[in-house]
């Protein structure tokens, strides 16, 4: 089945508050035409999210273990997927986390299941900030896990919405955006006001395709200048050269069997061998792929790459891929 044909699928996460739920609440009542089905995964064992769901056409199902959806919590993500592929078509699925939840099983989901991946792409994934309060998250001693969960809530991120911006000013919306920016190299950020956003900014954007998002903005893998948080880094790499396939999939596993459990995400355009085609790497902790792409018909071969995790050393990835460049 190709991308074209799938159910996209947004994955919408964020910590405790962000205004995940009246975002929800917005999307469903737009007159957008289409239908969502939308998955609430509950922290909790007493179904609440649910309730304070507006109900519309819409269908709305419940998921219990909000903290981590993996193991059984995964299995039941597994199974509505399936459900709803057996039901009437549905236009998308809206995927709402818990305010506690890491964002990266459910991406994961999207790679493990083949049935699920056989019909259904990853949209993108929508990470909502407190522009009040984010930043007293952040600080929070990492003892709690506080900072770290909203900091890998940002960082897994393809797009930002910093909400609640009528409550603070200006210049705190400015030194927030710098802020995430160090956390988070490569999602675009757009601001909000009790979630009222236009819809097209979060639904139907390809961000997880890297090649539909490569043919809207080439310069999306640059590293653009920002401020690194300590916790997490971004690291780019750009090369001139080829990249040996066999070389470069066995320097990844290498990488991903070291530093899976710290590295967030993978991504890249990137030039195989003599192959016409770009090759889009897509990875998530300690699974990835190269698939390809379009063809670079007149265009340079590059390779470009982005790592996002915590305490990643950019020199040594640096180094790392560069080896992999075809010997000439």
């Amino acid at each position: 089945m190709n991308t074209s044909e799938k159910i996209p699928v947004t994955v919408l996460t964020g910590f405790l508050g962000a205004g995940k739920t009246t975002l929800v609440n917005h999307i469903l009542t737009d007159r957008h035409g289409q239908r969502i089905a939308v998955i609430e995964n509950e922290y909790g064992d007493i179904p609440i999210d649910n309730a304070l769901v507006l109900k519309a056409d819409e269908e709305i199902f419940e998921m219990s273990n909000g903290c981590c959806l993996c193991c059984t919590a995964r299995t039941d993500l597994i199974e509505i997927l399936r459900t709803l592929r057996r039901r009437d078509r549905v236009d998308r699925v809206l995927i709402e986390t818990s305010g506690m939840a890491d964002p990266n099983p459910v991406a994961q989901t999207f790679f493990v299941d083949e049935e699920v991946a056989a019909h259904y792409t990853l949209d993108a994934i929508v990470t909502l900030v407190d522009a009040k309060h984010v930043g007293a998250h952040l600080d929070a001693d990492s003892d709690d896990g506080v900072g770290h969960q909203v900091v890998d809530q940002i960082a897994f991120a393809d797009r930002i919405v910093v909400n609640k911006v009528d409550l603070v000013d200006e210049q705190d919306v400015a030194a927030l955006r710098s802020r995430l920016r160090g956390i988070n190299a490569t999602a675009e950020i757009i601001t909000s006001s009790h979630a009222d956003i236009d819809l097209t900014a979060v639904l139907g954007i390809g961000a997880f395709d890297l090649s539909h998002t490569m043919a809207i903005d080439p310069g999306w893998l640059d590293e653009r200048e920002h401020h690194h948080d300590p916790e997490v880094a971004s690291v780019s790499v750009e090369l001139d050269e080829a990249l040996d396939r066999v070389a470069l999939e066995e320097w990844l596993a290498e990488l991903v069997r070291r530093q899976g459990d710290d590295l967030y995400r993978l991504k890249g355009i990137l030039a195989l061998d003599d192959h016409p085609r770009r090759f889009v790497l897509q990875g998530l902790h300690r699974l990835y792929e190269l698939q390809p792409a379009s063809s670079w018909g007149h265009t340079r071969r590059t390779s470009k790459a982005v790592f996002i995790g915590r305490g990643l050393d950019g020199d040594e990835l640096r180094r790392g891929l560069r080896s992999c460049a075809v010997k000439r």
